[in-house]
C-alpha cells in the first residue's frame, strides 16, 4: 500500500513538472509575442520578425504568432512570404477570419484583385467586424474608383481599429482624391501622431502635403470647367510623347506641356514658373525619383486652357525639369483630363477633351479593330491595366503612361525567372524627375 501511494505521488510530481514546463513554454512564448506585437507597432519590423519567429520556434501552434508574423512581413512588403505564413494557420484553423484577411491583403497587394476579394468576403462571413477585410475591400473600392465606398469602408475601418495607421493613410488619399481636403489633411495629420516615427524624411513629405491640403480647402471648386464644352487640338510627338500647346493664367503665349498620364497632378517646370510669377504655396520635404531627390513644391494656377477649353484653380508641383533636347514647360496631369472623356488619337495626333455632363454615360462606339481594357487606379491616382508579357502565365499591372517615351518594368519583375529570356547587356541613359541616371 505504502509503495502504491509513494508511486503515484511520483507520477503525480511528474506529471506536474510537465505541466510546468509546458506552462514555461507558452508564457515564454506569449511574453516574446507581445515584445513582437510591441515591435510591430512601433515599426521595428525586423526586430519584430524576429521575435515572432522565436514565438514560433517555442511553439510552432502559436496561431497568434504567426498571424503577427505574417502581418510584419506584409508591412515589409514581402508578399509570398506574409501569404505561405496566413495559409499555414488555415490550414489547420479554416475559420480564422485574420487569416483570410492576411490571404486577401497579401493577393490584393500583389494585383490579384478577384481572389483578394473573395478572400476578405469570407473573412467578414466568419467575422463581420474584421477590420482588415473591411479595410480591403475598401481599398478595392479605392483602385476601381469608386470613391464613397471606399470612404465608408476606410471610415468603419478606423472605427474598428483606430491605431492601426495604414487604415487612416489610406482614408487620407481616398478623402484627397474625392477632393474632400480638409478631412483628408485632418487623416493625414493623425497618421503622424499615430505612426511610427522611423521615416522622417515621409514625414516630411506629409507635413508640407498637409499645407497643402489645408491651401486647396481654402480655395474656390477645384479644376472648374469654363470654356467649349469639347474641343480637339492637335499634338506633335517627338521621342513619343504627346506635346499639346497649353495657354496658362490667361496669357497668350502657348506653352510646351507633355501629356502625361504617370502624373496625378499637372507640373510646371521652375523657369516657366519664375518667368509666370507663380510662387510656391507650400513646400513637402524630398522625394525620391530617377536621378536622386527633389524638392517637392507646390504651386497653384488661375487657368489652364487647352484649346477651347478652360480649366480653373490648377494645383501644380513646380520643378526643375533636366532636359532631353526636347524643350518643354510643364506636363498636364490626370487630374486635369479626367475631368473630360478623353480621345489621344496617335494615329491622327490629336487630342479631344469632351465635358461630361450630369447622367451623360455614353463613350465614343468601340470600333471593329478596337480593344478595350479595364482600367484600375493605384493608390497614387495613376491609370493601371492588366497586362499579359509573353512567357509569364499571370497577367500583370502595368501603369499607363503617356509621359514615358519608352515602356518600364520594376527591377523586382526582372528578377522573376520567366524575364531571363529579356535581359539585355546594353544600357541607356535616362532623364528623371530628379536628374539624369546613366546605365540604366
Amino acid at each position: 500500500m505504502g509503495r502504491r501511494v509513494v508511486g503515484s505521488l511520483a507520477g503525480l510530481i511528474i506529471c506536474l513538472m510537465l505541466v510546468a514546463g509546458s506552462a514555461d513554454v507558452v508564457f515564454a512564448g506569449d511574453k516574446t509575442r507581445s515584445r513582437a506585437e510591441r515591435a510591430l507597432r512601433e515599426g521595428l519590423y525586423d526586430l519584430a520578425e524576429k521575435l515572432f519567429r522565436e514565438a514560433l520556434d517555442s511553439n510552432a501552434r502559436d496561431h497568434a504568432a504567426r498571424l503577427g508574423l505574417s502581418y510584419t512581413l506584409l508591412k515589409m512588403r514581402r508578399l509570398v512570404e506574409a501569404f505561405d505564413q496566413a495559409a499555414r494557420v488555415i490550414a489547420v484553423d479554416l475559420l480564422s477570419a485574420r487569416a483570410h484577411s492576411l490571404l486577401g491583403t497579401a493577393m490584393l497587394a500583389s494585383g490579384d484583385f478577384q481572389m483578394s476579394v473573395e478572400e476578405f468576403r469570407t473573412a467578414l462571413s466568419l467575422k463581420e467586424d474584421e477590420p482588415l477585410a473591411v479595410a480591403g475591400l475598401a481599398m478595392v473600392d479605392f483602385y476601381e474608383n469608386r470613391l464613397n465606398p471606399s470612404l465608408e469602408g476606410l471610415r468603419r475601418a478606423i472605427s474598428l481599429d483606430s491605431k492601426e495607421p495604414d487604415f487612416v493613410f489610406s482614408l487620407a488619399q481616398a478623402a484627397a482624391r474625392a477632393e474632400r481636403y480638409k478631412e483628408a489633411a485632418n487623416a493625414y495629420e493623425r497618421f503622424l501622431v499615430i505612426a511610427p516615427r522611423t521615416d522622417e524624411d515621409r514625414r516630411a513629405r506629409i507635413r508640407g502635403l498637409i499645407d497643402f491640403l489645408r491651401y486647396l480647402g481654402s480655395r474656390k471648386k477645384l479644376y472648374d470647367l469654363n470654356g467649349a464644352g469639347q474641343t480637339s487640338v492637335q499634338f506633335e510627338m517627338p521621342n513619343n510623347r504627346p506635346i499639346i500647346s497649353v495657354r496658362v493664367n490667361g496669357r497668350k503665349e502657348p506653352l510646351r506641356f507633355v501629356l502625361d498620364t504617370g502624373s496625378g497632378i499637372s507640373v510646371i517646370s521652375d523657369e516657366t514658373a519664375k518667368q509666370l510669377g507663380l510662387k510656391a504655396v507650400a513646400r513637402g520635404g524630398m522625394a525620391r525619383a530617377v536621378g536622386g531627390k527633389f524638392e517637392i513644391v507646390y504651386g497653384f494656377l488661375q487657368s489652364m486652357e487647352i484649346g477651347d477649353a478652360r480649366i480653373e484653380n490648377v494645383p501644380v508641383y513646380i520643378r526643375h525639369f533636366y532636359s532631353d533636347g526636347i524643350p518643354v514647360d510643364g506636363y498636364i496631369g490626370l487630374a486635369v483630363v479626367n475631368k473630360y472623356f478623353t480621345t489621344v488619337d496617335y494615329g491622327a495626333l490629336s487630342f479631344t477633351l469632351k465635358r461630361q455632363r450630369v447622367g451623360d454615360d455614353s463613350t465614343a462606339p468601340l470600333s471593329a479593330s478596337g480593344i478595350e481594357i479595364p482600367i484600375r487606379t493605384t493608390s497614387s491616382g495613376f491609370l493601371s491595366g492588366e497586362v499579359q508579357v509573353e512567357g509569364i502565365n499571370d497577367p500583370l499591372n502595368f501603369i499607363i503612361d503617356t509621359g514615358a517615351s519608352i515602356s518600364v518594368v520594376s527591377e523586382k519583375m526582372m528578377e522573376l525567372d520567366e524575364m531571363s529570356n529579356f535581359k539585355h547587356p546594353s544600357r541607356m541613359r535616362v532623364y528623371g524627375a530628379a536628374g539624369i541616371a546613366e546605365g540604366v
